[in-house]
């Protein structure tokens, strides 16, 4: 039996979990001492409410999942003789995964017999849902584990995912980017333009002035990359900035055309804190990242 699990920082919620008959491991996070873990701790995340203690001035942090806790997360499938498959979000951006590879090293030796893979998207909050949402989709109609890693080799590298941080405070605290990205950010009016690249990396690419121009400038993007971009969806992630994802997809919808499948997804509060309120992301299926 093919048991998948899935993880908070692409985005996949408690009841998107359940909806596919797979397990969602929560990343926590931190308001001061207390450790928050989302949809352990809470059932539905409420996005304008954990934004809004951001915008007045609370700014969470993140720690990776010990040993112990991989341990504990998976060992129950490996005792059941379970096929395992983790999807999961960007090895690239926590030494979580470090922590996992101690966890499944002991349970191999101690379970000799298990099968467990795990697939990095090389990405991130919205740029991990579109390709977990799609592999998602393809285990529902039937796929087996080697049929879901052999689409995601193939095609992790044509989703790409294109956002702007309406400053980058937030990037700057945590070390996400440089300094010098951080204090361009800070400058009234710029808003810097940041990207995941091909090994799962988070830099910025450039800024524009603006909240406008950068909307303009991440769709335009779409125009150069996108590829077979009607046969895919449009997945526009936002940090509660409600009136910029409209403004999104009112000018995807005027250039591309209004049968455009498109999804609004809020940014996880793990990865949210990282990149702070008002922000906005656009992933989609393109020739390169």
């Amino acid at each position: 039996m093919l048991h998948i699990f899935v993880d908070s920082d692409c985005d996949i919620t408690k009841a998107q979990a359940e909806e596919y008959g797979v397990t969602l491991i929560s990343m926590p996070y931190f308001i001061g001492e207390k450790e928050v873990r989302p949809y352990v701790d809470f059932d539905t995340f409420d996005p304008h409410t954990y934004y809004n203690m951001l915008r007045e001035g609370t700014i969470p942090t993140t720690a990776a999942l010990s040993p112990a806790n991989y341990k504990e997360i998976f060992e129950p499938s490996f005792a059941k003789g379970e096929t395992i498959l983790y999807i999961h979000f960007s090895s690239a951006m926590s030494n979580t995964f470090d922590n996992m590879e101690i966890a499944i090293k002991e349970l191999k030796e101690k379970y000799p017999e298990a099968r467990f893979e795990h697939f990095d998207t090389l990405m991130m909050t919205t740029g991990a849902y579109v390709i977990v949402k799609e592999m998602l989709e393809r285990y529902k109609a039937g796929a087996s584990i080697d049929e879901l890693i052999e689409w995601g080799e193939k095609e992790r590298q044509h989703f790409a995912c294109y956002f702007f941080a309406d400053d980058l405070k937030f990037f700057r605290r945590s070390g996400r980017v440089s300094g010098f990205s951080a204090f361009m950010g800070g400058m009234i009016g710029i808003k810097p333009l940041i990207n995941i690249n091909e090994k799962g990396i988070m830099g910025s690419f450039g800024k524009a002035i603006g909240q406008a121009n950068a909307i303009k400038t991440i769709v335009k993007l779409v125009e150069d990359l996108g590829d077979d971009i009607k046969n895919y969806t449009f997945v526009v992630g936002h940090t509660d900035a409600p009136l910029l994802v409209k403004k999104t997809i009112d000018m995807l919808r005027a250039k591309f055309g209004e049968d455009l499948k498109i999804e609004k997804v809020p940014c996880n509060p793990t990865a949210g804190a990282h990149s702070g309120p008002g922000g906005v992301a656009l992933a989609f299926h393109a020739k390169h990242r």
